[in-house]
Formats: structure tokens, C-alpha cells, sequence
């Protein structure tokens, strides 16, 4: 279609609809919106016409429509998106739970990139890369004028492969991170006997097996302790979420009474959604802690606040990200993709997550009991972003790997834990409440 046909195809259409929108309209109101479309639609080709004929290059209309539905859709919220058909296979890729690159988590802040969070055991984590860190740079190129897409294109590749990426942290001037990439499989559940009774899980993210491995970890610190454990830490930190069912599932893991774990709502039916609770306490109603902080988002979120409002664990740490919006991804025609927010979480007591997060019951400050400098990170919420998925089962090979990890848990790993500020404070007060519930 050529510039003239395309001009008088929006002509016609534009007259068309404009002679049959009395009929079309039932009220005034519906009237005024249509005739707001149309004004819209006729701003809209102006600009089209005026780029196809001025702009210093020219510009084919596939990718001037491409640019149009990626302003549109981005423009949401931070975490709807058009996918083109690469950027839909890296986002399927990281579904899968295995794929080349950092392993962070990343959103968009003003121009640069956030880090929401590092995956564990991963080149960025071991890298130091923080919860709060801002991407300026990768490689050469400014992040400035990038698409959260552009982003994760230049920081994927080969395994082996090296990447400097320059970062922002609060109260310390920019600095130059050289990372290489790897193969990220992601290690959801580990877990280790702290001390006598007192068991320490971490969920670094929610997959469909996580409720599985979770109760398998139990199991094995149980059997560790050679008696039922006393009190329990979940550390859900720097957890930046994952598959919905996944998040339930755990939570079912530490209630046994009636009622929801979350529930969903949107415009259409299919988005309002109940998740019941279904009894199955694996602690028998003993102490849990739940630690959060600002990389703690969505499937953790849900977590944290379903333990919270049926008053069945302490949560202690820093208010969470507070990501509580639901994303489906739409496939489109020729491998394009559709990453749309369609529905907001909220708590059994109604709570909305999104850009609130999870409030601790008990405040802890980001210190170290070691003697370092108190490291800084810049507490970005989900509420910061600019415009205020279900994932896949992991394979075997990915499950394998997390059996072989657990297998690795040491002396040296439990005295960092104990070395922890959030994972100390958390023991002490398992303590003192299980001297109560003794008396």
C-alpha cells in the first residue's frame, strides 16, 4: 500500500465511520467518545503523513507501526510490552528457568535500567550486583533512550563471553561491574539446619515444583534434626517472584484453616480469580518468620502477605517491592508476542500489593554484623517505575542441578547465615517465642 492509497484508505475509513456514528451511538456520552476516537485517529495520521513525508531518511511503514504499538503498549505500565519475535523467545527462554546471560531482574527507571533483583548463585549476584543497582551503560552503549527489550538483548549471549556494565548506587559515584556470562539455571529452594530445631529455607523464585522441592527440604532438615523442627525461617529477600500457582502452593505449605491465599481482579471474568486455602500445615502450627526487602516482589508478595493477614508468620525485614499486578502474554501472528498487565493481586484481607508492597511486622535496617561498611542500595519500589509470567516447569536437567546444590550445604554456608543480620534477628526471636509457647 502506497503513501496516496494509505492516506485515502484512513480517509475513507475516517469518513465512513463518521457518517454512521449517530447510528452507532446510544447516548451522548458513547457519541462524545467516538467523536474523541476520530479526533485522536486524525492526530495520529497527521503524524504518520508528516514523518512519511519530512523525516530526513525514509522510513518503511512496518517499522513506523512497530514503533507505534511499542509506544502504545510500554506506555501502560512498566511490565506490558510488545514483543517482537526475538525479544518473545528471550522472554520464553527465561521461563524455562535456563538461559545465557547476568541473572538479575530488571525493570525501567526514569532512563535508566533497575535491578530488581539477583538471582542467586549467578555471575551478577557473585558480581555484587544490589537490589536498587542502576544500569547506566552496557558495554559502550548509554542506557538512555533504550527499551527495557533493548537491555536484556545486549546483556544475553554466549556463555563464556565477558560484558562490562556501568552502575549507579546510591552515595557511591559510578562504577564499572566486568561480569561473564554463564548458563543461569535457576536454584529455587535450599535450605539448612541453622541450629538444633531451628530450620532456614530460602526461595530465591517461584517455579511450578517449588511447593515440591520446598517440602522435600523440609523433610531432609527434619530428618537432620532427627525430630520435628521447633520454628522455621523463610527468606523470601531479594525473591523477585515468578508463577502464581507456584506462590499458592507454598503458601497452602503453612496454613490449615478456611479461606483464600490471594485473589485477582480485572475487567473481564476470566481475570477475577479465588485461590483457596487448602489445609496442610507442614510446621503444625509452630513459629515461622517470614524475612522480605525492597527485591522481594510479586509471587513472594503474595506469600508474605497471605502468612500475614491469616496471622500465621512474623514478617520481619524492609517493605517489599510492591509489583502486584498479573501479566498474560498473548501470542501474536508471526511470532510476536503481547505482554499484558490484566489483572492486580490482593491479600485474603482485601489488600491491594500494588505499588504498596508487603509492610513488615517487624522493621529491620540493611546492616552487616561483620565489620564492613553498611552497604547502600537505592530502595526502588515498584511505585518508582516509570508508568506506575506464568513460567514454565523447569526441566530435569534444571531439578538435578538443585538436588546437586543441596547436597553442598557446609559449615562455612550455615556461619554466613548466622552472620546475617535479618537471618540473626529472626533466630533470636524464634527463640524467645518458643520459650513462651513452652510456658
Amino acid at each position: 500500500m502506497n503513501f496516496f492509497k494509505y492516506s485515502l484508505f484512513l480517509t475513507l475509513f475516517y469518513t465512513l465511520f463518521g457518517i454512521y456514528t449517530p447510528v452507532l451511538a446510544k447516548s451522548d456520552a458513547e457519541k462524545q467518545k467516538i467523536e474523541a476516537f476520530f479526533k485522536d485517529l486524525e492526530t495520529f495520521t497527521a503524524v504518520f503523513n508528516n514523518i512519511k513525508q519530512l523525516y530526513v531518511d525514509d522510513v518503511d511503514n512496518k517499522k513506523l507501526f512497530n514503533h507505534a504499538i511499542k509506544g502504545m503498549v510500554s506506555g501502560l505500565d512498566p511490565h506490558s510490552g510488545y514483543l517482537e519475535p526475538k525479544e518473545q523467545k528471550n522472554l520464553l527462554e527465561s521461563a524455562s528457568g535456563k538461559f545465557g546471560g547476568l541473572g538479575i531482574v530488571i525493570g525501567m527507571k526514569d532512563e535508566a535500567i533497575q535491578v530488581i533483583s539477583p538471582i542467586d548463585d549467578t555471575p551478577a549476584y557473585r558480581a555484587g550486583i544490589q537490589a536498587g543497582d542502576l544500569i547506566v551503560k552496557i558495554g559502550d552503549k548509554p542506557v538512555r533512550g533504550m527499551t527495557l527489550e533493548d537491555g536484556v538483548e545486549l546483556m544475553r549471549g554466549k556463555a563464556g563471553t565477558d560484558i562490562r556494565i556501568t552502575i549507579v548506587r546510591k552515595n557511591k559515584k559510578p562504577f564499572i561491574v566486568n561480569i561473564t556470562r554463564e548458563i543461569i539455571t535457576i536454584i529455587s529452594v535450599k535450605g539448612y539446619l541453622l541450629e538444633k530445631n531451628i530450620g532456614y529455607i530460602r526461595i530465591s523464585s517461584f517455579q511450578n515444583p517449588t511447593a515440591k522441592l520446598l517440602k522435600q527440604t523440609f523433610n531432609d532438615l527434619v530428618e537432620e534434626n532427627n525430630v520435628q523442627l521447633n520454628s522455621l525461617i523463610l527468606d523470601l529477600r531479594n525473591n523477585p517472584g515468578g508463577v502464581l500457582n507456584g506462590a499458592v502452593d507454598v503458601s497452602n505449605l503453612f496454613l490449615d484453616k478456611k479461606g483464600l491465599v490471594v485473589y485477582t481482579k480485572g475487567r473481564i471474568p476470566s481475570s477475577n480469580l479465588k485461590f483457596k486455602i487448602k489445609s496442610g500445615d507442614i510446621m503444625q502450627g509452630l513459629p515461622i518468620v517470614v524475612l522480605i526487602n525492597e527485591g522481594s516482589a510479586s509471587a513472594s508478595e503474595i506469600v508474605a502477605g497471605a502468612l500475614q493477614d491469616h496471622k500465621r508468620a512474623i514478617i520481619m525485614g524492609s517493605t517489599s517491592f510492591g509489583k502486584g499486578s498479573v501479566q498474560t502474554i498473548l501470542e501474536l501472528q508471526k511470532g510476536y508476542g503481547l505482554k499484558l498487565t490484566t489483572a492486580r493481586y490482593y491479600t485474603p484481607n482485601g489488600r491491594s500489593i500494588q505499588a504498596k508492597g508487603i509492610v513488615p511486622d517487624i522493621e529491620l535496617k540493611n546492616i552487616s554484623l561483620e565489620n564492613e561498611a553498611e552497604k547502600s542500595v537505592i530502595e526502588t519500589k515498584e511505585k518508582d517505575l516509570d508508568g506506575h509470567l506464568e513460567v514454565e516447569d523447569p526441566s530435569e536437567e534444571i531439578l538435578s542441578t538443585q538436588e546437586k546444590n543441596k547436597k553442598k550445604q557446609n559449615k562455612t554456608t550455615i556461619e554466613k547465615l548466622k552472620k546475617d543480620y535479618f537471618v540473626h534477628e529472626a533466630t533470636n526471636l524464634l527463640k524467645a517465642l518458643t520459650v513462651l509457647s513452652n510456658q
